[in-house]
């Protein structure tokens, strides 16, 4: 691990904005670097656009940059490109790219943020790497630019001295790696708890709240079952009971369930539990038996089941993921990851 010795001097970051960048994309490594200085980091960060004048970002608010492209003289020793929902329009634009080439030139590393992989790609720097981007756009990042070898589910891949990472959030995840290589895990975790975000994020981009997939209802025994399911998901909530919440037969449930929420009972059902249990494992010290009880599966063994069926960690990995961002060893993590 090449970390960065204390006195030695900061860690420049040059974050590259334009026209349309999405406003998390910017921020959200700023913030990182930012608290890291507050832990024993020592950054700099600078903003920077093409001719140095203040850009306006998709979300309307405008950004002021502190130098232009003919101001970067010094290496950066991370350069950071951000997205933007107009990705389609940026691409094709050369002078863009062109300064995108420049600034990779005096770069050390070079980190995308969401569909930033978009503007490496068409820049031609990531030709015959591994690259990740926002799982709605991989497919697209993958037709278009056939050398890139994309990873759909990855949170962010590094591959030589290029980085990229998935949607918005996900440059908090990549920024944390960074500075747990700079300044080692300590640092890093100290910023992740500072910013009440994990230091890795289990599984990959297949992860996403059930919450926020399950559809808002008009039926109103619907909303009664969904709202019991979410309220307690270590109750008993087989096909029978819910049909008795909803006072109707248990084929009415499972046609409602298919049309309205599509999927079954039963599936919704685990992926409540495994949310809450997600939960649990996140914010208390219980142990398996006990989270497992609680959320309804029973069992560690069921527990455990589920967790590698639907995100591809264990129970115990998902707990540690608070612990580092993966891009060293830690042995409590591999401890933990038995469990």
């Amino acid at each position: 691990m090449n970390r960065k010795r204390p006195g030695t001097g900061p860690l420049t970051v040059t974050v590259f904005v334009f026209p349309g960048v999405r406003l998390l994309d910017v921020t959200g490594p700023i913030e990182v670097f930012a608290s890291a200085n507050e832990f024993g980091g020592h950054y700099q960060v600078q903003i920077a656009s093409e001719d140095g004048a203040e850009v306006v970002t998709s979300a309307g608010t405008r950004l002021s940059a502190d130098l232009s492209l003919s101001d970067v003289r010094e290496p950066s020793d991370v350069l950071v490109v951000p997205g933007g929902p107009e990705w389609e329009t940026l691409i094709k634009d050369e002078a863009l790219l062109d300064v995108v080439r420049q600034l990779n030139e005096k770069a050390r590393c070079t980190a995308s943020v969401c569909t930033g992989a978009f503007l490496l790609a068409a820049a031609g720097l990531l030709n015959g790497r591994r690259a990740a981007t926002h799982w709605r756009h991989s497919r697209q990042l993958a037709l278009r630019f056939p050398s890139v070898q994309v990873e759909p589910d990855a949170i962010f891949v590094r591959d030589g001295k290029m980085m990229t990472s998935a949607g918005v959030s996900a440059g908090i995840d990549l920024s944390l790696a960074l500075v747990e290589e700079h300044y080692g895990a300590e640092v890093a975790r100290a910023v992740a708890k500072d910013m009440v975000v994990f230091m890795q994020r289990p599984g990959g981009q297949s992860q996403f709240s059930v919450h926020s997939r399950a559809p808002h209802t008009r039926q109103e025994m619907l909303r009664r079952i969904l709202d019991a399911v979410a309220e307690n998901p270590g109750a008993n909530h087989t096909l029978t009971a819910m049909a008795r919440t909803a006072g109707v037969s248990v084929r009415h449930v499972t046609r409602l369930f298919c049309e309205e929420v599509g999927t079954t009972p039963a599936r919704y059902v685990e992926q409540v539990r495994l949310e809450a249990a997600q939960v649990l494992l996140e914010t208390g010290d219980d142990a398996m038996p006990v989270v497992a009880r609680r959320t309804g599966f029973g069992s560690p063994e069921s527990l455990r089941r589920a967790f590698v069926r639907h995100l591809g960690v264990t129970p115990g990995a998902f707990r540690a993921s608070f612990r580092t961002t993966g891009v060293g060893t830690n042995d409590d993590v591999s401890e933990a990851i038995s469990a």
